[in-house]
């Protein structure tokens, strides 16, 4: 829905820049191309063209930090840990993965995403978790923070891993099979 908003507004600012810069060239014969367009002639006070050019300003700076934020970062962190046995090198993909599937394995959810981010000594997991319509949230949050994360806290030596988990919904099941 993002993306056809987006290409939507884009096609439709390329239309009018597109008509804009025809009026200006004199290909449109119906307007005039030397006509104002609003009437009258007088100049705001100077306040009001400060506050528009600050405003736009404002504007162009969010949505510049929409813009980057739209880019996908896909960086790989690789922890590692050493010891007197050797080094243990293990990306944060790798060591999500198996907790994904196994939370994608409980009654009611379709699909997981599982990130790890930060140092291994204070990660955070972040993940999505998408569920039919029907499914039992509770119990579901209850089963990651009772089963999984005790068994992804011990299998990576730290206690105080912190998740933050976003439930997606959809269709139930019984909707998703009649369709």
């Amino acid at each position: 829905m993002n993306r056809f908003s987006l290409g939507l507004l884009g096609f439709v600012l390329l239309i009018a820049g597109g008509a804009a810069v025809a009026v200006h060239l004199g290909r449109v014969p119906q307007v005039d191309r030397n006509a104002p367009v609003l009437p009258g002639t007088a100049l705001p006070p100077a306040w009001v063209l400060w506050v528009v050019a600050a405003a736009a300003v404002v504007i162009a700076l969010v949505c510049l930090r929409w813009l980057a934020g739209q880019i996908p970062r896909r960086k790989v962190a690789t922890w590692r840990w050493a010891d007197e046995a050797g080094t243990t090198r293990i990306t944060t993909a790798t060591a999500a993965a198996p907790f994904a599937e196994e939370v994608t394995t409980y009654p009611g959810v379709r699909k997981v995403e599982a990130a790890l981010t930060g140092p291994h000594t204070a990660p955070r997991l972040a993940l999505v978790v998408r569920a039919h319509g029907d499914a039992d949230l509770r119990g579901i949050r209850r089963r990651i923070d009772d089963e999984g994360l005790p068994r992804l806290r011990e299998a990576l030596g730290t206690p105080d891993l912190h998740a933050t988990v976003e439930f997606r919904m959809s269709a139930s099941k019984a909707v998703a099979r009649t369709h």
